[in-house]
This record gives structure tokens, C-alpha cells and sequence, in this order.
């Protein structure tokens, strides 16, 4: 019979080359964090990997200033959720970008909700709809929302608040809910506030807020009207029009035709050196 196994042998065993060990990256899936799992592709080190997440490293690329320059570039890709091939200090570098499930916080359970649930489902978005009404926040007026919470918005967001990787649609355009909720989402780290009412609407809106003592910075975050324009009249394309704008919020892009961008249209093989 062979010699027990310690724990620190196993996880060394457990080690990709550069000293990250699998567990960790098999953790930043399971907890759905933003990271990104560097390798070495080309030249001295070839293989060796590092691990970067929001607030820390772990492995290394073989050297120090090599370590510190990929990190940093690791997090500048974190949030535009792609991976990239990058070319530092004569190495060139897989940049294997995690990003968490995208969610959609949908509040107020109106005519809308149930379509733009549906579509936001459909693109991969964990969707949540939070509305005070018993009677319309059901799960059947609402079957695509993977979550139907029956709770005054803002009292949800205080305890629940939305990170870096939450879309949130305010569709009760009633200053009662509005209001609170957009203050809520304000003092967050939600990714994108978008709004729902005429321009008129969004407009009185706006003024309540800067009353409040809110900037010009922090009402420039609020999308009002919500959606791009695509002319969308029924629910099925307000939901279409609405979730294009997330979208391209998402990905940093302004929605307009690809036809005219001059940019390419996909970027994972873009390549920088640094």
C-alpha cells in the first residue's frame, strides 16, 4: 500500500502549471465572479498561467513585472466580459475572461414585464421582477422571470443590492415607485438603469431628482426614455427594443447599424502590445 496523500500534496497535484490551482478556477465558476485565467502562449514560460480576479492574483507568469502588467490588463478586459490575445513584454498571452450570468432586474410586474422577461430569458439573463402589487406579480402573469418578488423596489434593492453585472428596467413609470427605486439604483454599482415613460414623464422625473440633490453625473446614468428606437409598438417589440439597448450596454456599443461601424464588428482577435 503507498504512502497517504496530505492535502497540500493533493492540491499541489491539483496545480495547473504557474501554481493555480484548479479548485480555485473551479470556485470562480461556482461563484459566479468576474476573473480572468491568463496563459502563456509563445516564449519564455510557455504554459504558465495566473489567475486574476477583482482583488487579487494567484500563480505566476515566471516573473514579477510580467505578473503586474497582465493584471493589469486582466482587469481593463473584466468588464467587457470577452477574452483576448495580448502580446506583453515579448510574450504573447490568452486572456480567458469569466464573467457572472448577466441578470435583469425587471421592476414593476406591467403588461411589458411578461415580454421582456421572456426575450431577456431567451438572450441568457437571469431575469428577477419586483413589484409591491400581489396581484400582478405572479408567476402566472410573469412565467419567463426566474424570480417574482412581491416587495416595495427600493426596500428589495436595500437588502439585495444590484452588483456590476445587474441591468435594471424600471417599467412602473408612478413617481410612488420610481422615485425611491431610481435613488436605489443610484447609490449602487448596477451596470445599467433604464426607465420607462414618455419624454415629458422621464423628464418631471429627472427634476424630482436633482430637487433630491442628485447631479447632472448621476441622472446621465438613467436611459429615459427606455429602449432604442426601432419604431417597437407592441409589447413583443417594446421588449425587443428594450433588451437591444441592454445589450449594447453590456458590450459597450451605442446600437446603431452595423452596416456603418468601421470598427470590426467581433473583437476577440484583436491584438495589443504592451
Amino acid at each position: 500500500m503507498g504512502a497517504a496523500t496530505s492535502d497540500g500534496e493533493r492540491r499541489s497535484a491539483e496545480r495547473a502549471p504557474g501554481g493555480v490551482a484548479w479548485e480555485s478556477i473551479r470556485e470562480v465558476i461556482r461563484a459566479d465572479r468576474r476573473a480572468a485565467l491568463v496563459t502563456v502562449l509563445q516564449g519564455e514560460g510557455a504554459g504558465a498561467k495566473l489567475l486574476v480576479t477583482v482583488d487579487g492574483t494567484e500563480g505566476s507568469l515566471g516573473d514579477a513585472e510580467l505578473d503586474r502588467a497582465a493584471a493589469a490588463t486582466a482587469r481593463e478586459l473584466l468588464g467587457s466580459e470577452e477574452s483576448a490575445v495580448r502580446e506583453i513584454a515579448g510574450r504573447e498571452l490568452f486572456f480567458d475572461v469569466f464573467a457572472p450570468q448577466p441578470k435583469l432586474l425587471i421592476v414593476g410586474a406591467v403588461d411589458f414585464a411578461a415580454a421582456l422577461a421572456r426575450v431577456a430569458s431567451q438572450t441568457g439573463y437571469r431575469v428577477i421582477v419586483v413589484d409591491a402589487r400581489e396581484r400582478f406579480a405572479t408567476r402566472e402573469r410573469i412565467p419567463d422571470a426566474d424570480e417574482v418578488i412581491v416587495a416595495w423596489p427600493h426596500e428589495y434593492l436595500a437588502g439585495n443590492p444590484p452588483g456590476d453585472s445587474t441591468y435594471a428596467c424600471v417599467l412602473t413609470h408612478e413617481p410612488r415607485f420610481d422615485d425611491p427605486t431610481l435613488r436605489a439604483l443610484l447609490g449602487s454599482q448596477v451596470a445599467y438603469i433604464g426607465a420607462m415613460g414618455s419624454r415629458r414623464a422621464h423628464g418631471e422625473r429627472l427634476e424630482r431628482l436633482r430637487q433630491d440633490g442628485y447631479g447632472e453625473n448621476d441622472l446621465a446614468r438613467i436611459n429615459g426614455p427606455i429602449g432604442l428606437d426601432i419604431g417597437a409598438k407592441s409589447p413583443e417589440e417594446t421588449a425587443v427594443s428594450i433588451m437591444a439597448e441592454v445589450i449594447a450596454s453590456r458590450h459597450g456599443r451605442r446600437g446603431g447599424r452595423l452596416s456603418d461601424r468601421e470598427e470590426p464588428v467581433h473583437t476577440l482577435r484583436e491584438r495589443g502590445t504592451v
